[in-house]
């Protein structure tokens, strides 16, 4: 039990969990290849457009879409992430070193950690904006600096974590079955933090629905009732259209990961692979969820799309930042005073 085997080749640890790298294609490579190739594409494609509306309209110079941006770049290097594995998966496993095999893994583990906690860090936001009924967040950018900073400070430790010492080849009993140089422990460890930040998103979006939906009913003294029902339906797909992609593109994988960890004996290599592209669909969804919902990101992407360089507006002008919570217009009567109002709450999780 006190040896380690880090002169050892991939092939070694595969063997000593029974994993088998194929010599030759098989028509269930090409099938996860092929698809995981073609989701990285619209991954990259789609982040990369996010992240250019963002930078060249001035209209998103605020914390949430500096958020927002990070969140694609974490996107961005999930689908960089998967399609490096892509490229070094099923036949090719067998030319890695244990440096490279590291590396790929750790590429996957800090581009998913860094989406998540980016999911769990725009949840937050959201819920006290909605609760201080404001149209911008309070953070000011030294803190949404410090925010991004330390969410990838986290990202890169998670993903240095088994290279640094949290493996298996000092102890081969403890391999785990899909990731076999990763400890089964750490498996657990990364599947129930992961599991916990959902936990926290869902414990945040159920607030804020349940706050909205209060205030709703307050203010249907002056609506009708079906504009009331049709406010509060809204809000209901909009709040499992976010949790629910977010749990059907994760939960499955991070339960076959705790499988796996808790060594069950259960096939979990079976769907190890498809798992994975279903969590990586997660990260071509973001940007649908979070950015194309909102109209000016909607036409900023025109605009690119068609090379034409986007306006950002005169000087003094704020964007209708629907992205955000409660919307306030402030208007200006005519002896000069300034009357703030505040949206329907509908647009408040619509966006």
């Amino acid at each position: 039990s006190d040896v380690c085997y880090y002169d050892s080749n991939v092939s070694f640890f595969y063997l000593n969990v029974n994993k088998t790298i194929p010599e030759e294609w098989r028509p269930q490579d090409y099938v996860v290849v092929g698809l995981g190739l073609t989701v990285c594409v619209f991954i990259i494609l789609t982040n990369i457009l996010v992240m250019s509306a963002i930078f060249m309209n001035r209209r998103f110079h605020y914390p949430i879409y500096y958020l927002l941006g990070n969140l694609a770049a974490a996107d961005l290097f999930a689908g960089i992430a998967y399609m490096h594995l892509m490229f070094h998966t099923g036949p090719w496993t067998k030319k890695l070193s244990i440096y490279q095999w590291f590396l790929r893994q750790g590429l996957i583990d800090t581009s998913l950690t860094a989406s998540v906690i980016n999911l769990m860090a725009i949840a937050l936001e959201r819920h006290q904006t909605i609760f201080t009924m404001q149209l911008h967040s309070s953070m000011t950018n030294r803190r949404v600096i410090l925010l991004i900073l330390a969410i990838w400070l986290i990202a890169i430790v998670m993903g240095l974590v088994p290279t640094m010492g949290w493996n298996c080849m000092c102890d081969l009993q403890n391999c785990s079955k899909m990731a076999p140089l990763y400890s089964r422990s750490y498996l657990v460890f990364w599947a129930v933090l992961n599991l916990f930040s959902f936990t926290v998103m869902v414990v945040v979006y159920t607030r804020i629905f349940i706050y909205v939906r209060r205030k709703n009913l307050r203010m249907s003294q002056h609506t009708s009732q079906t504009k009331h029902k049709e406010t509060v339906v809204s809000l209901m797909r909009t709040v499992f259209m976010i949790l629910g992609c977010f749990v059907i593109c994760w939960t499955p994988g991070l339960v076959l990961l705790l499988l796996d960890g808790v060594n069950c004996g259960c096939g979990v290599l079976t769907y190890e692979k498809y798992m994975l592209v279903l969590a990586e669909f997660n990260s071509l969804m973001n940007p649908i969820i979070y950015s194309y919902r909102d109209q000016d990101m909607r036409r900023t992407f025109k605009r690119i799309l068609c090379c034409l360089w986007p306006r950002a507006g005169g000087r003094g002008q704020h964007a209708g930042v629907r992205f955000n919570t409660l919307e306030q217009e402030v208007l200006t009567d005519s002896n000069g005073t300034q009357t703030t109002h505040h949206s329907d709450a509908k647009s408040a999780l619509e966006h």
